[in-house]
């Protein structure tokens, strides 16, 4: 992925000199974080997610998930914004940002929506605070739509090379974009329907998250689309590290990983299958209304 001629977004937050570190949060009564309610995070949101404290219904996801209130850790919620970053994997998360906004401001202006509100990318260490909640590195990235933010920890890129082998700059790209793409879905209104369909009929919740999911993986795909049209990003090789990506984050792929069988019911990301599909009906086609999950 040839990022030299692309500007650094200035919309990045970088909360990583101040986040709090690797070690686990406390809470009333000194009580850590215990490691079968991480276990439990990943199983449920490993990779791609939208964020986990919306499905679960806003507030503070690490105290709804273990019953504890009160909060005796500070975490961070603001840092340093609209600075250059200096240092490599700061840089590739700036420009790949970069060419999201370019993307999706032109797609915008395109439909006549509007100008494209352009999100913050918050980099921590560890663990934040966000509009929704707490964020934790081992839940991994997420957008929260309270304050349009992504939220990435880049320890996130290393466990997920070595744990499930996604590895290359374009397959994080992928990432990138796949939350952005829920940035959009927010601003189209479409992460409100569905929200919606889901206090509505509770039964179905699974597979409505399945298909906002879904949409947002297309909404990555335009993205490439896009990039492959400028003719000067995309190398040899890339596309493949993103449908390695895409097939490797299947829920069904991860549930057998973790525990030998699948159980579709659960599933609240698609199948491997599903997310190459949409990935690539978004890639080929480069049509933002190929991507309604909704109607196919």
């Amino acid at each position: 992925m040839r990022l030299d001629d692309w500007q650094q977004s200035r919309n990045i937050e970088d909360r990583r000199n101040s986040s709090m570190g690797g070690g686990r949060p406390s809470f009333g009564g000194g009580r850590k974080l215990g490691l079968g309610t991480i276990v439990l995070a990943l199983a449920a949101w490993y990779f791609l997610g939208i964020n986990p404290m919306s499905i679960i219904g806003g507030g503070d996801i690490l105290s709804q998930m273990t019953g504890d209130s009160g909060y005796s850790a500070q975490y961070e919620t603001s840092g340093t914004v609209g600075q250059e970053m200096t240092d490599a994997e700061g840089q590739f998360v700036s420009k790949v940002l970069g060419t999201t906004e370019a993307v999706w401001t032109k797609i915008f202006q395109q439909n006549g929506w509007g100008t494209y509100p352009k999100p913050k990318l918050v980099l921590y260490s560890g663990a934040t605070r966000s509009g929704c909640g707490v964020g934790q590195a081992q839940m991994g990235p997420f957008y929260c739509p309270a304050d349009q933010k992504v939220y990435l920890d880049l320890s996130f890129f290393r466990d997920t090379g070595r744990r499930l082998g996604v590895k290359g700059d374009f397959a994080q790209g992928y990432v990138i974009a796949h939350e952005i793409g829920h940035h959009v879905q927010n601003q189209l209104g479409i992460l409100n329907q569905l929200e919606q369909a889901k206090r509505s009929n509770s039964r179905q919740a699974n597979m409505i998250s399945v298909l906002s999911e879904l949409q947002a993986d297309c909404f990555a795909g335009i993205w490439a689309n896009a990039l492959a049209q400028s003719g000067n990003v995309i190398e040899s090789g890339d596309i493949e590290e993103a449908m390695t990506a895409a097939e490797a984050v299947g829920d069904d792929r991860i549930q057998k990983s973790q525990q030998g069988y699948a159980v579709p019911d659960s599933f609240t990301h698609g199948t491997s299958a599903q997310r190459v599909n949409w990935f690539t009906r978004g890639l080929k086609s480069g049509d933002v209304h190929q991507c309604d999950t909704l109607k196919s």
